[in-house]
């Protein structure tokens, strides 16, 4: 009975260890895929800001001429 249940608890502990080792891999997968996930989000993140500051920049830069052009022709005043 005793060489028995050594046997089930030797086979027991060769699956939790067999059951760990895929554990681990498959965590590892999971912090590697979460990793490019954020690396990704990162990226696209930064693209986003530049993309914000190229806008904001040519929206300042209209807004600029605008006034620009407002001051070299002055807009019709009504007749008094």
């Amino acid at each position: 009975m005793r060489i028995a249940t050594l046997a089930v608890a030797a086979a027991a502990a060769l699956a939790l260890a067999a059951c760990s080792q895929e554990t681990g891999d498959n965590a590892a997968e999971t912090a590697d895929a979460a990793g490019d996930t954020v690396a990704s989000a990162a990226e696209d993140t930064a693209e986003n800001v530049d993309a914000a500051a190229d806008n904001t920049a040519a929206a300042t830069n209209e807004a600029a001429e605008n006034v620009d052009a407002s001051i070299q022709t002055p807009a019709e005043t009504p007749a008094q």
